[in-house]
């Protein structure tokens, strides 16, 4: 597809085989001079949603402020953690954070 477009390509290597998408990956960035693709790392399609995003924000403002708002959330709920992490230890952390993402 790279090969074929002018607009900018993002390639979102996936686990398709007993390789856990090292072969998907190496495909991505084994493109030839001239075929430029972006790549995030594998099983990773939320960071190829907010590169593409960034991408289109240079020229979109309204997605530049959706980026920057989204930027603030996550740096939000970045120093919850760590606030949570510092009160709770990271035994009482881990437990519950394993716990929430079941």
């Amino acid at each position: 597809m790279a090969s074929v477009t002018s607009v900018p390509v993002i390639g979102c290597p996936v686990k398709a085989s007993s390789l856990d998408g090292l072969d998907s990956l190496l495909s991505i960035v084994q493109m030839p001079r001239g075929v430029p693709v972006a790549t995030v790392s594998i099983g990773n399609s939320t960071n190829a949603a907010l590169l593409a995003a960034r991408i289109v924000g240079t020229s979109d403002g309204r997605i530049r402020e959706w980026v920057e708002e989204h930027l603030e959330r996550m740096d939000r709920e970045n120093m919850a953690k760590a606030e949570r992490l510092e009160a709770e230890g990271w035994k009482e952390y881990q437990r519950v954070e394993s716990w929430e993402r079941k």
